[in-house]
C-alpha cells in the first residue's frame, strides 16, 4: 500500500515561516483527498488543514486560519504531493505534523477518516 513521505520540519523562532512536504512513497495513478495533522505530547492528534482531490477546497483548523495555506499538485508526475505553507509561527505550533491521504471524497476533520499516514516531522518553535 501507498506510504506517505513528510519532509521540511525543523526548528524555527516565533514569527518564522516553515514549508512542510507530503508526497507518496511510490507512484500511484489513484487521487486522495489530502490532509495535516498535528500530535504534540500529551494530546490528541489534531486536524490542522485539508484540500480536495481537485483542489478547489480547503479546509482549515481555528488555530491556523489566516496563517497556514495548504496546497497540492496533481500532474502526472506528482500525483497527491501536498504542501503546507506555515507563517508566522508561535510555539504553540510546537508538534509533529502527520500527512494524511484517503480515496474518499470528503475532507475529514479526524483521523480516522483517512487510511494511509506518513511517520510524520518535527516542528519546534522557539519562543
Amino acid at each position: 500500500q501507498v506510504q506517505l513521505v513528510e519532509s521540511g520540519g525543523a526548528l524555527v523562532q516565533t514569527g518564522d515561516s516553515l514549508r512542510l512536504s507530503c508526497a507518496p512513497s511510490e507512484r500511484t495513478s489513484r487521487s486522495y483527498t489530502m490532509a495535516w495533522f498535528r500530535q504534540s505530547p500529551g494530546k490528541e492528534r489534531e486536524f490542522v488543514a485539508g484540500i480536495t482531490k481537485a483542489a478547489t477546497n480547503t479546509y482549515y483548523g481555528d488555530s491556523v486560519k489566516g496563517r497556514f495555506k495548504i496546497s497540492r499538485v496533481n500532474t502526472q508526475n506528482a500525483r497527491n504531493t501536498v504542501f503546507l505553507q506555515m507563517n508566522n509561527l508561535k510555539p504553540e505550533d510546537t508538534a509533529v505534523y502527520y500527512c494524511a491521504g484517503d480515496e474518499g471524497w470528503a475532507v475529514g476533520t479526524t483521523a480516522d477518516a483517512y487510511a494511509i499516514w506518513g511517520q510524520g516531522t518535527q516542528v519546534t518553535v522557539s519562543s
